[in-house]
């Protein structure tokens, strides 16, 4: 059974996105730095596909018909971030700060336990050195 020729057009057009998108895509190449470190770019890809055709029957069904189809697609990279990974740390630099509220608020958590740990500790160390009164 032969294909039919919107399928054809969707093959193709889906087999070119698949060439162009890949995992080194969203996370660049590696880039290594003088000092050993690493630097990866993060990037937000957005797809879009669109397939259309068209066909007119005939009286005879054994023709070719006078088809008619199209099919497209687009592709948008945005670069977001880069990871940069060195023997000390390994640390996300967003491009656009205000979006990524998310990323600074697990950032800051270790930062903020510690902060309560140190209030209860002093807290407990206050309670300890007070000296009980006697009223007479």
């Amino acid at each position: 059974m032969a294909d039919h020729p919107i399928q054809g057009l969707m093959n193709t057009a889906m087999n070119n996105l698949q060439q162009m998108i890949d995992v080194n895509t969203i996370i660049g190449d590696p880039i290594e730095t003088p000092d050993g470190g690493v630097i990866l770019t993060v990037s937000k890809v957005g797809f879009g596909f669109a397939a259309g055709g068209s066909e007119f029957g005939g009286d005879n069904k054994n023709s070719k018909l006078p088809f008619g189809g199209g099919s497209g697609g687009g592709v948008s990279i945005t670069p977001i971030a880069f990871l940069i990974v060195n023997s000390k740390e390994v640390k996300m630099l967003h491009l656009d700060e205000n979006t990524h509220l998310i990323d600074k608020v697990i950032e800051m958590a270790p930062q903020a336990v510690q902060k309560i740990q140190d209030m209860f500790k002093k807290k407990d160390n206050e309670d300890a050195n007070m000296q009980p009164t006697t009223i007479m």
